[in-house]
Parts: C-alpha cells; structure tokens; sequence
C-alpha cells in the first residue's frame, strides 16, 4: 500500500527539484502529478479528466476574451493616448512624467488586467520619454515596473478569475469591485514617492495644455477607458455576466481600435489574434495542469495538513496573516503569478477562510496584491525583466532605487490585510452578499 507522506513528498518534491532546474512550470506540474499518480496507483485517466475538468469553467471563457480586447488596445493607440490624457491631469505636478507613468498604469491597469502587459505598452513609450526630459534610468524603470502592478488588481483582472475558479467560484463581480481602492491606494501611495524623487533630483514639470487640445485629448482617452466601464459596469449591473461582459468589450475594443482610432489596419488583426492564442494556451495549459496538481494535493489532504500546521504556529490571527503574507511575498520571488494563485489557494484558503473567517473576497485582493509585488522582484520578477529589457539597464542598477516604491507597496499590502472594509466596502454597496 502507498505511503501518504511518501507520495506528498514526491509530488511537492518532484514539482520543486523540476522548478530547481528550470522547467517550465506547467511541465513540472504535470509530470510531478504523473509521477505521484503512478505511486499511489491512481489510472493516469483520471489525471487527465481532472485536467479537462479544469479548464471546462464557463467563466474561464472570459479570459480570453479579455487578453483579446487588450491585445487590441494596447496595439492600437490606447496606451499613447492613456499617457497624454494622464499628462493632461498630473503633468503640472513636479516630476509630471513620473505621475503620468503612475497614473497611465493606473487607467491602463483597467483596460489590460495584465502588469506585463502594462510595462510593455507604457513603458516602450514614457521610459525614454523620462529619459530624455532628464529622468534617471534607475528611477523610469522602477517607477514604470512597480506601478503597473496596478493592472492585476484595478479591474477586469483576468488573475481574478483565475483565482474565482482556485476558490471555487467565488463572485467575479465582487472580485472587480474589491480591487478598486487596493489598486488606487497603490497608485497614490506611488505617486508621493514619485514627487520625492522629483523634488530631491529636481525633475522637471510638464508643459500646459490649451482648452482645445484638453477637449481632444479628453474624448479620444474616454472612448479607449469605455472598454473598461463595459466589462465593469456590466458585470455589477447584472446585464452581463463577466464572460458576456468581456465578449462585449471585445467588439467594442475592435469597433474603436480598427474604425475610430485606425493607427493599425485591419489586416494586422490576424496577428492581434496570433498574439493572444499564444498567451491564451500558455494560461489555459497552465490552469489545467495546476488542475490536476491540486486534485492530487486533495486527495493527500495537504491543504488540511498545511492548516493544522499553521494553527500549530499560533492562534492569534495577526500573526498568523503576517506569516502567510511573508511566505507569499518569498514565493512571489521565484514563481510567476497565475501558478501560484491555483497553487496556494486550496492550501491557504481553508487557514483564512475556514478558521480566521477572512473574506473570500478580502482575501483574493490580498493574495493577488501579494503576488503582484513578485512580479517587480528578482530573481523571478517578469514585470522587472521587461522594464529592465526596455530600459536597458541590470537589474542590479533598479533595485535600489525601488526600495522606497517596495516600502509603499508593503505598506498598502499591510493596510489591505488589516483594514477588511478597504477591500469590502465598495462590493458591500454595490454588490451586497443576498
């Protein structure tokens, strides 16, 4: 007969010795649940099942249509006109590129749901923008880098959804609804750091603009932010689903980027759909294999014996958060965002929902916020990578600089942690539980 603590040892194992060596994630996932299914005699039929299992969610469908409506923005002129549209509102402050690089990602964030994404788009346009007014190079990638974690946590996030589904169907509105005041908290607490720097190394203001260049600049940045008060809007209505809601926006993002906007011709839409099935079988391959890899993680009860043995620790639910939030900050280091929501879900879940009476929802934006401080971290951070690549500048330069923006993160990460009705208020007065 298998031993229980033999095949547990041999599934995290396994799966961390082949994270040790660099394979990808979702292969390590598999074969660790392969080799763990073959010990414990389980049919290899039924890895597979939970697999399909896994990526049959109706509600999985709206992310691809969100990393479609994205891709289209983001190619078609969105992010140029987020930035003036930004610089029209806070480009008078001193260090007005810094504060339009903070608030772009913040209306970007909104559109995209993607911190990558965000860098990529943002960051090709203001880092050498900041660089010829004068910005520092260490200074235009961190700021770039840690402000848009705002795009995981600002809704539509498609990380929320990938975390609805690890719950086990928590409500994707509320989700939305949760991450409003995490993300903008963020992005002011961001924006005073950034007028510190420029106050200390004198960074210079941004020009004025006329009334009528104001109006132009106004309408054509309305039309593109539209596309996140569809999917928003419609989901807390009720109109919509945020499956119905994110095939909406879809039309609408095509309909604005290809017929209202044009910067990009309609033979590139082909492309537009390359990219996006690309990172769409990257995230479905994932969630699958994670699938499987959690099913196996319940069959061994690891998520009941992670709780007893944090229980173990202590009782007092202070100490007890400010541990998980620690072991979630270090995983964030070495591993990307969506494995470990559908990893460390059904371990944390039961500890904080189950025995600390944490919201769900509370604890999703707390997790999610956790995880997006990894992506601006090394050794693993794919958010610092890019900027870093764009930037053309080490890593080691970056780091730092970014302590201070790390301190703010750390600091709304802690505020969101204890301070519940900063996640719940919003959902509670648009949303409320039935």
């Amino acid at each position: 007969m298998a031993d229980i603590n033999i095949a547990t040892l041999l599934l995290l194992g396994l799966f961390i010795f082949l994270m040790i060596i660099r394979l990808p994630i979702t292969f390590s996932l598999i074969f660790s649940s392969i080799v763990t299914a073959l010990y414990l005699k389980i049919p290899l039929m039924a890895v597979v099942q939970q697999m399909v299992q896994g990526v049959r969610s109706f509600s999985l469908l709206a992310i691809p249509f969100f990393i479609i409506a994205g891709e289209m923005m983001g190619q078609g002129g969105i992010s140029r006109r987020l930035i003036l549209f930004s610089n029209l509102l806070v480009g008078r402050i001193r260090g007005g590129l810094a504060q339009v690089n903070c608030l772009a990602s913040m209306f970007f964030g909104g559109i995209s749901g993607s911190a990558v994404a965000d860098v990529s788009s943002i960051g090709t346009i203001l880092i050498p923008m900041m660089k010829e007014k004068g910005y520092d190079d260490d200074f235009s990638v961190g700021i770039t880098v840690t402000s848009a974690c705002q795009g995981v946590i600002i809704p539509p996030s498609h990380n929320m959804i990938i975390y609805s589904l690890a719950a086990g169907g928590v409500s994707v509105g509320r989700l939305f609804l949760g991450g409003f005041i995490p993300g903008v908290l963020l992005g002011i607490g961001l924006m005073v750091v950034s007028y510190v720097f420029a106050i200390k190394r004198n960074y210079p203001k941004e020009k004025k603009y006329t009334l009528k260049e104001s109006l132009q600049i106004t309408k054509d940045a309305v039309l593109g932010l539209m596309t996140a008060v569809i999917i928003i809007g419609g989901v807390i209505s009720g109109v919509f689903t945020a499956t119905e809601s994110a095939a909406v926006a879809v039309v609408y993002a095509f309909i604005i980027t290809f017929f209202v906007y044009r910067e990009i011709p309609l033979k590139a839409f082909p492309q537009i759909l390359y990219n996006s099935l690309k990172t769409l079988a990257m995230v479905m391959s994932l969630i699958a294999a994670a699938s499987a890899f959690g099913w196996l993680m319940a069959y061994l009860r690891i998520p009941a014996k992670a709780t007893e043995a944090l229980l173990s620790i202590t009782h007092n639910k202070i100490l007890l958060l400010l541990l998980i939030n620690i072991l979630l900050l270090l995983l964030g280091m070495i591993m990307d965002m969506a494995p470990l929501i559908l990893i460390t879900t059904p371990i944390l879940y039961p500890v904080v929902v189950n025995s600390l009476g944490m919201s769900p929802v509370h604890f999703g934006i707390m997790l999610i916020l956790n995880l997006a401080i990894g992506l601006t971290t090394p050794p693993v951070g794919s958010a610092l990578f890019v900027g870093c690549a764009v930037g053309k500048i080490r890593i080691e330069q970056v780091v730092k600089t970014m302590l201070p923006m790390w301190l703010v993160m750390f600091t709304v990460l802690m505020l969101i942690t204890f301070i519940p009705e900063l996640t719940l208020w919003i959902p509670d007065l648009l949303m409320p539980q039935k």
